[in-house]
Formats: structure tokens, sequence, C-alpha cells
């Protein structure tokens, strides 16, 4: 094939701005060719912008059986992700899964073992892994720079929203609607390069999540994470949707230097001698060991985002790269927060990897019990 054939699975927030990206030809190896939503006020909107040029479906079996496409994105809700993918697959279709994978371990670890029976591609929508900061801080970590890993630190908080934002759908923000709250819609990405970028799970965690603190919701809108990893450091991982103006900062202290991302730069505490090293051999009692001045790290090449996603994706499908994330990498996110929620449902330390029976037990409590939001004007319900 000369270029990938997309459809949109979900004409939400996300899946309209990525109908948006091939609408305006920032995917130069795939095009549009087909549209689904279960919501007829959705493919409406839809229509007004593509016309004719795309086909439209109110069920993904009809679009999977049209042979319209060569790949879908899935952009539904989160219980769906690994459920339609699995079955774009066996429809012989690509795939790429937004964020996150699915909302428990058992449902992903699923998927994956499915795609591995599959010839088919099947990336997730892990955007924030093309930001040259990460991806530079990914590399200074792995390639020794800054020394050994003791300490991780995310304090990511700047995802303000009102309850407006969780009225718009009578499914968010609700157990069995959404499957949970900011680990779940806002804070995957970070999740995912928390791991990523370490090149590590923590081995062990102690979570304290608050379940409609700052808003009339049943989901976390507020999580504290303490975090031991295999090598002996420890880390915390801090996320709301109640700060404002909020921060997004994240540090990694190794023993020849701390790496700080901050405002979307990456900054450079070298130290002159390793730490541990200083800490046995000085024959002082108080002098920190000496630091270079603080250096910004020049970044190289381009902050694609989904757009380069998407590109990446249907350059795999045509062999001509490998994926930036693939199915399996879509599991350590979500294994994180599932760790997080049992922790704080158990009351105590839980250690990786978890239990998934376990969790999903203790999911479907709260699914039995959910509720739904008050009915909402179907123009403001979003996937995302």
């Amino acid at each position: 094939m000369e270029k990938v054939r997309f459809g949109i699975i979900g004409y939400g927030n996300m899946g309209s701005g990525h109908a948006k990206h091939f609408h305006e030809g920032q995917i130069k190896n795939g095009i549009l060719t087909a549209i689904c939503d279960i919501n007829p006020v959705k493919i409406a909107a839809a229509k007004e912008i593509f016309g004719d040029s795309v086909k439209y479906f109110d069920a993904p079996e009809a679009l999977f059986a049209s042979g319209v496409c060569d790949a879908v994105m899935i952009c539904t809700p989160h219980y769906l992700h690994p459920t339609l993918a699995m079955a774009a697959q066996d429809a012989g279709l690509h795939c790429i899964v937004e964020k996150p994978a699915g909302v428990y371990t058992l449902q992903v670890k699923e998927m994956i073992e499915h795609a591995k029976k599959s010839d088919k591609i099947l990336g997730i929508m892990f955007n924030q892994r093309t930001n040259p900061a990460f991806r530079k801080m990914r590399e200074m970590v792995q390639n020794g720079s800054i020394g050994k890993v003791k300490r991780t630190n995310w304090i990511i908080t700047d995802w303000y929203r009102t309850q407006e934002y969780y009225d718009s759908g009578s499914w968010r923000a609700t157990w069995k609607g959404e499957g949970g709250g900011v680990l779940y819609n806002q804070a995957p990405h970070q999740l995912d390069l928390f791991q990523w970028i370490v090149g590590m799970m923590p081995s062990k965690l102690h979570a304290f999540c608050h379940f409609g603190k700052w808003h009339d919701i049943e989901v976390e809108d507020d999580v504290t994470c303490y975090v031991e990893y295999p090598n002996g450091a420890t880390g915390v991982f801090i996320t709301t949707t109640a700060d404002a103006p909020g921060t997004n900062r994240f540090e990694i202290t190794g023993s020849k230097g701390t790496l700080i991302y901050e405002n979307n730069k990456l900054y450079f505490k070298e130290l002159e001698i390793d730490e541990r090293e200083y800490c046995f051999a000085t024959y002082t009692g108080f002098q920190k060991p000496p630091c270079r001045p603080t250096v910004e790290v020049p970044l190289e090449g381009e902050n694609s985002q989904h757009v380069g996603i998407v590109n990446n994706v249907a350059n795999a499908i045509l062999g001509l790269e490998p994926l930036y994330a693939p199915a399996e990498d879509g599991l350590c996110g979500v294994e994180l927060a599932n760790a997080m929620h049992l922790s704080t449902w158990l009351g105590r330390d839980v250690t990786l990897p978890i239990d998934d029976n376990l969790f999903y037990e203790e999911l479907k409590k709260r699914i039995a019990i959910s509720k739904p939001h008050r009915p909402v004007d179907d123009s403001k319900i979003s996937t995302q």
C-alpha cells in the first residue's frame, strides 16, 4: 500500500483532534477514510467538516467489516480500548489505542497476548514520548550520565478541571464509566514516562488516593504516592486536578547529579565526583561534593506529539520504522495506576507486579455501586 487508510472510532475531543490532523495533511503516509461514533450528533458534526470524503458508521463492527480501512484509532471510553483493539485485529486491522491502554491489568494483558498472535501492528498513543526533553532525559539516565538512580520526584498538578468538566459526560469520573480519575484520564502519560525514562518499574509503593476530594465525583482527583525501586532508589509521584496554577516538575537524582524537567526545559546539575565515592572518601563532615554550574541541556528534534505517534504507526505498518510505543508498553502505566488504587483501598504497601485478580475484584465492588452523573446535553459528550 502507498498510504495507510485510517478509521477513527469515537469522535469526541481526542477523535476529532486526530481527524483534524488528517484533514490538515499532517499524516504523511496515512489518510482518513472512516469515522465511527454511536452518537448521531457527533457524526453530524464530522460530516460538516469531511463531507463525503470519508465513510460514516454508528457501530465499530460495521466499520471493521466495511473494508475501507487498514487501521483504526480507538478513542472511546477506557474500558472499551482492549475489547475494540482485539476485535479490530481479528478483523485484520492495525490499531492505535488512546491512553490508557485499559482500566485494569487483566484486560490489558489479554490485549497484549492477543496482539502477539496477530501479524498486525498495535501501538499506544503515548505522544509524550516524542517530546525531545523526555527523550533526552531517558537517554541521559540510560547512558549513566547521572550515575546510579537514587531518587525520583514528579509533581504534576497542572491538570486543573472544574466541576463542569466532570459534568460534561454522564460516564465521566465514575467507576463504571471511566474506571478512575486523574490517574486514568490526565496522568497516564506521566505514569508511562515515570518508568520509561528511569528504565525500571517500582518494586513497591504506598499511595494515598483521595476520591472526590475537590469535586463531586466518585473517583480520585488527588494522589500522593511513595515508591521504591529494585535498586534501592525511592520516589514520589503527586498529581491532582484541583491545583491552580499547578506545577509540572520532574526531578531524577543520581549519584553523579540531578536532572530537572520544568517548563518544557531540561536542566542538569552535574557533580564533579560521584556522591557515593565522595561520601566515604572525604574528611569533612558538612561540605557537599563539588558541583558544576547548572546547565540547560540542548534538545534536538521536533515535539510532534499526537501527529508524531500516528505518523510513526503508519510508518511501522509500511515497514519503515519500529514503533515508539508498542502494545507491551501500555501495561506499565496501567499497573502503576492499579497499584495506587489498590494500596489506597487496602491501606497498605503494594508490591509490583500486583495481584491482577485482587485488583479486579476490588474494582468490581466500586463498579457495583457506581452511579452516572446527571443527564447532560449530548453535544457536550466527549471521549476523553
